[in-house]
């Protein structure tokens, strides 16, 4: 069973920076694909970004395309999110998702394609 965690959320000024950490467990992370999510309140959870189990190939959710990276390190078992430029509409829960399937690039913005979610860390944009 594969078990996500996140941390790294907390408050941040407007065009400051935040790197999320989802760390795995129960499997190794460069045999899953790996994707972000996020949730405002009185909002439906909405793709972020994500990254291919192989092939390196990535995907961004236009909202955050130039200001967001997600990428791996396989040493450490874990994925990221570098969020950059941050702004007030960027707050929300930010939830890592996985998996151990190889979904093609089209349907890795579909909640439905991950198996395993992490708990979620809040993300609070405010000055």
């Amino acid at each position: 069973q594969v078990q996500l965690v996140e941390s790294g959320g907390g408050l941040v000024q407007p065009g400051g920076s935040l790197r999320l950490s989802c760390a795995a467990s129960g499997r190794s992370i460069s045999t899953l694909a790996v994707a972000w999510f996020r949730q405002a309140p009185g909002k439906e959870r909405e793709f972020v970004a994500a990254l291919k189990k192989t092939g390196g190939t990535t995907s961004a959710a236009d909202s955050v395309k130039g200001r967001f990276t997600v990428s791996r390190v396989n040493t450490k078992n874990a994925a990221y999110l570098q969020m950059n430029s941050l702004e007030p509409e960027d707050t929300a829960v930010y939830y890592c998702a996985a998996d151990s399937g190889n979904p093609i690039t089209s349907s890795l913005r579909f909640v439905s394609t991950y198996e395993y979610w992490g708990q979620g860390t809040q993300v609070t944009v405010s000055s």
